[in-house]
C-alpha cells in the first residue's frame, strides 16, 4: 500500500493509479456545499488552498479527550455543481469524498485533481486517523464549517488519477 504525506504535489500524484489503495498522512481540509458556496463569493480566499487535499465531511460532535468525532465521506456528487469552479479558483489538486462523479466534473479533474474515495460506513475507523481538528473558516456554518484536519495513515482508493482513468468508468 502507498503512503502518502502532504503537501503533495501533481508529481507524486502523477504515481498513483485508479483502483490503487493508499494512506494519507499530513494536512486535509473538510468542507461541503455552503463552504463550496462561500468560497467561490469570496473576491480574495480567505486562506490558501492551492496545492491542498480537500475532504467532503460533515464531522460529529468530538467525545471527551478526541479531537472529532465520526467523520465519514459526505457523498460526492452533492459537490458536483461547485467543483470545476472550485478548481479553477482554489487551486486544490486533491479531492476525497464518495461515490461517483459526473463526465463534467471528471473531464474538470483530468490532469488537475486526482479523487480519493473513504468508504461509506467508515466514519469511525477514520476518526481515529484524525490527530488534530479546528474551523479555520466560516464558524458559523457549525458541522459545514470549512475544518484544518491532520491525519495520519487515513485509508483511501484512488477513484480518478491525474490520467482520468476511474474506478466508475471509462470517463477520459
Amino acid at each position: 500500500m502507498k503512503t502518502l504525506k502532504t503537501p503533495i504535489t501533481l508529481e507524486k500524484l502523477s504515481d498513483l493509479k485508479a483502483g490503487q489503495d493508499i494512506l494519507l498522512s499530513g494536512t486535509v481540509y473538510a468542507m461541503r456545499d455552503k463552504a463550496h458556496a462561500l468560497l467561490l463569493k469570496e473576491q480574495k480566499l480567505p486562506f490558501e488552498l492551492k496545492g491542498q487535499v480537500i475532504y467532503y465531511m460533515g464531522p460529529t460532535p468530538a467525545r471527551p479527550g478526541r479531537p472529532i468525532g465520526s467523520c465519514g465521506p459526505t457523498t460526492s456528487a452533492r459537490m458536483d455543481k461547485f467543483t470545476p469552479k472550485i478548481i479553477k479558483k482554489t487551486g486544490i489538486i486533491c479531492i476525497i469524498g464518495k461515490g461517483a462523479r459526473s463526465v463534467r466534473v471528471c473531464r474538470s479533474m483530468r490532469g488537475r485533481v486526482v479523487y480519493l474515495i473513504a468508504y461509506s460506513g467508515l466514519g469511525a475507523l477514520i476518526s481515529k486517523c484524525v490527530k488534530s481538528s479546528s474551523v479555520v473558516c466560516y464558524p458559523q456554518l457549525g458541522a459545514e464549517a470549512v475544518f484544518k484536519l491532520e491525519v495520519c495513515r487515513m485509508p483511501l482508493t484512488v477513484a480518478q488519477d491525474i490520467k482520468g482513468a476511474n474506478i466508475y468508468g471509462g470517463i477520459k
